[in-house]
């Protein structure tokens, strides 16, 4: 599969089914009040995981989608998804409300997106609920959402074999958020280059140390 990441928490993943035909998966698209340009992609699956307007643009998808915009279990076009409630504030949703936590299996490889997660540790329902996750999808700019080193907290509280930050500082965005350098000197990956996809399969999914990977839209 391939996993392309255009800003924000805004993601696409392209797969195939067990007929060899293109499947993409659309996540919490965003609108232009961002400052960011909009890509526009066609998608047989869109989740959105609340309502807002850097989250939940619909108009960017092309096609007819299937939408998920709340919590529970489907399938879809062989591919599981389990929508898992959580909080955007640390106050259990008194501040921002709630959203959606996204696990889905695509190609035996189990994805996680946290969305605008705003819980500085997630509970143990939520934990069992998400379960074993190869690839986490996870904010990492603070002021709206969990901060760098509240990530960092999640991510040990998950241990998956992939993470990629999302939700953080880019050029043109309105929103002021921390960059992504703080996030990778908490994780002590200050090294990692950003590349623009990321190719992956089961067999490439790392044995033994979290691999962070930083994807640029």
């Amino acid at each position: 599969m391939t996993i392309t990441w255009h800003g924000q928490s805004f993601f696409e993943i392209q797969t195939k089914d067990r007929e060899g035909n293109e499947i993409k998966i659309a996540i919490d698209p965003f609108d232009e009040q961002l400052g960011l340009r909009v890509p526009k992609i066609k998608a047989a699956i869109l989740l959105i995981s609340h309502p807002h307007h850097d989250h939940a643009n619909k108009k960017a998808i092309l096609g007819t989608p299937f939408v998920v915009e709340e919590p529970g279990e489907y399938e879809l076009k062989g591919i599981f998804i389990k929508g898992i409630p959580a909080f955007h504030d640390n106050s259990e949703g008194r501040e921002r409300g709630t959203i959606a936590i996204y696990k889905m299996e695509v190609e035996n490889v189990k994805i996680c997106h946290l969305s605008d997660l705003g819980q500085k540790e997630l509970n143990e329902n939520q934990l069992e609920e998400i379960g074993e996750v190869d690839i986490l999808m996870i904010p990492v700019g603070g002021t709206y959402t969990i901060g760098p080193k509240e990530a960092a907290t999640l991510v040990s509280q998950i241990e998956p074999k992939i993470v990629i930050p999302m939700h953080y500082k880019l050029p043109k965005l309105k929103f002021d958020l921390e960059r992504i350098e703080k996030f990778l000197k908490v994780m002590g990956a200050e090294d990692k280059q950003p590349q623009k996809k990321l190719k992956v399969s089961l067999r490439d999914l790392p044995k033994e140390e979290t691999e962070i990977v930083v994807l640029t839209p």
